[in-house]
């Protein structure tokens, strides 16, 4: 890695990590499309590499913060830390198997429609 790709990678980290822990996105919706993008990663690579750079410091970092201000509720952290370890390792075993067009546009048609629901959410009301 030469010094302009880790100043890259430096600066998509701060970008996703910055909304990440403004409004709880980041990885997929940033660092995936910038690591193809920027770095020219396949599909399979920058999803595998996001997941890897996510774990440690949004899990301690990250909710640290919204724990001492009290914005946790451990009950519902803890189910759905189950069903996101269960449910990764199918998505993982998953996308590994399919090819890279496939995995391209089912993230894709997942962040438009993710986006849609956002944007229209209070108007479908």
């Amino acid at each position: 890695m030469n010094w302009s790709q880790l100043l890259l990678c430096l600066a998509i980290g701060g970008v996703a990590g910055s909304l990440s822990g403004m409004v709880g996105i980041g990885g997929g919706i940033v660092v995936v499309p910038a690591l193809v993008f920027f770095l020219g990663m396949s599909q399979h690579a920058a999803q595998g590499t996001t997941l890897a750079m996510m774990v440690p410091p949004i899990g301690i970092l990250a909710a640290w913060t919204y724990y001492r201000q009290g914005f946790v509720n451990y009950p519902v952290a803890l189910w759905v830390a189950v069903g996101f370890v269960c449910g990764g390792l199918f998505g993982a075993r998953l996308a590994v198997v399919l090819s890279e067009v496939v995995l391209e546009r089912v993230f894709a048609v997942t962040l438009i429609l993710v986006g849609v629901k956002i944007l229209f959410r209070h108007a479908l009301a």
